[in-house]
């Protein structure tokens, strides 16, 4: 879809990835409704981003999406606006040794980053299949192709959108809504905290400034025929490896492994960061 055209719903638009996400769309010519938590928050974010890019195409909505009471007001906010686009950018973290992880730290991070998008989506459907074109576009990971230790909440997360995005694409195949994962590493972001910075450095994993998570979402969304895409080198080549003979790699995470902190550093409602 041309940017111009697009009218962009935009969840954990606040987060590190969404702030330099949201000004790229608008930039490029899209209007953005921006969706997080915080009303304070959003209606400053929107007020900041109206004044560079016009009132007209910056709109934003409060919701939590763990609420499933918040979805129809937002499903219908997302039709007063004309969303057709949607990008599910919201989530939380989850690292350290699994056996440190709380059935709540589990929980929160798959209800956040699988089963809200999932439930978001449903609600849009209705308006989105009545559009002439519509994409709906899932902010993943490498994780959700690619299984790292201490990792295995946020990974499971993960692969399992990546899975429902796969499995809804072509569920949907002949009607007017196309489905689309991107998959970014690791981001220079407060989402990644400095347990996380310390885990890359000492296995040699790089990390991106989000604006390359941004500009690899507008190429995604100009390119609607795209199913997915994953970002940076030797990230690419490891997610196809992976898909294909996943056993190889196996031997390959051993600085990893001996590199998981005891502690865990999880999303827990306490310490949300939502962003990808």
């Amino acid at each position: 879809m041309k940017p111009e055209r697009a009218r962009v719903l935009y969840t954990g638009a606040g987060g590190g990835i969404g702030r330099c996400a949201v000004p790229t769309l608008l930039r490029a010519g899209a209007a953005v409704m921006l969706v997080g938590r915080s009303e304070a928050r959003l209606r400053a974010q929107a007020q900041e981003l109206a004044q560079a890019h016009g009132a007209g195409r910056v709109a934003w909505h409060a919701a939590d999406l763990l609420n499933d009471g918040a979805l129809e007001p937002l499903a219908s906010a997302a039709a007063s606006f004309r969303a057709n686009v949607v990008v599910h950018g919201a989530g939380v973290p989850s690292f350290g040794r699994f056996e440190s992880l709380t059935a709540r730290d589990l929980q929160h991070v798959v209800q956040t980053n699988l089963l809200a998008p999932m439930l978001l989506t449903q609600a849009l459907l209705p308006h989105l299949r009545n559009l002439p074109h519509a994409q709906v576009m899932f902010i993943g990971s490498a994780l959700g192709q690619l299984g790292l230790p201490g990792f295995s909440a946020y990974s499971a997360s993960k692969f399992g959108l990546r899975g429902f995005a796969e499995a809804l694409r072509r569920e949907l195949a002949d009607g007017p809504v196309r489905l689309q994962y991107l998959g970014p590493r690791s981001t220079h972001t407060p989402f990644n905290d400095a347990a996380v910075e310390a885990y890359n450095r000492a296995t040699g994993t790089a990390m991106d400034d989000p604006q390359v998570v941004a500009d690899a979402l507008l190429r995604l969304l100009h390119d609607d025929g795209c199913a997915e895409r994953f970002i940076g080198w030797p990230e690419k080549l490891a997610v196809r490896l992976n898909a294909l003979v996943p056993h190889w790699l196996d031997g390959a995470f051993t600085r990893h492994r001996r590199s998981v902190p005891e502690q865990s550093i999880s999303g827990s409602p306490s310490t949300l960061r939502i962003a990808p």
